[in-house]
């Protein structure tokens, strides 16, 4: 957790003061606290989860329930209106703008959510939806509506979101 907690803080420009900090922060301990096996000593830190957790997403406007699975060094970018379901996984380094949504896409199958890749660029406004991949080091626009996979390194854009540029590794450097 505490290593965890630090490189969150590295990324977040090693500020206590940033809102998407303060979210990994409480994010980070609600993960932690499930590793106590013995449920007498589990139930304040779950408590206390609960408290915190709820300042955050009422403060801040970010939902980011402990059962995501986040890889380390993500930014909240901006705050307010991120909405991230709880089966969700999303790794290393990714940015999260304000407003956008990665959740399910029908209440027909609440299950099924979103898988980002690591390194992903996810502009204000968009919202990724249903059981899809999104491939690393990809770019989603601003207001995006992405229903279907994305491949690595692609840029997508529109609604629904449509790849309109893939950056090649070897291009990336150039």
């Amino acid at each position: 957790m505490f290593e965890n907690i630090k490189q969150d803080w590295m990324a977040n420009s090693k500020s206590i003061n940033h809102a998407g900090f303060r979210t990994l922060v409480v994010y980070r301990f609600g993960r932690w606290r499930m590793t106590i096996k013995n449920k007498a000593l589990r139930a304040p830190l779950s408590f206390l989860y609960r408290q915190m957790e709820k300042h955050v997403r009422f403060k801040y406007g970010i939902e980011l329930p402990y059962t995501v699975e986040l890889g380390n060094k993500v930014i909240f970018e901006h705050q307010h209106g991120i909405v991230i379901h709880g089966q969700a996984k999303i790794g290393d380094g990714c940015i999260i703008r304000q407003g956008v949504t990665i959740g399910n896409k029908s209440l027909d199958t609440p299950f099924n959510a979103p898988t980002i890749g690591s390194y992903v660029n996810i502009g204000a406004g968009a919202k990724i939806l249903g059981k899809v991949i999104i491939g690393n080091y990809s770019a989603i626009g601003a207001n995006a509506v992405v229903t279907s996979d994305i491949p690595d390194y692609a840029v997508a854009v529109g609604v629904p979101a449509k790849v309109i540029k893939i950056q090649h590794p070897q291009e990336k450097n150039s």
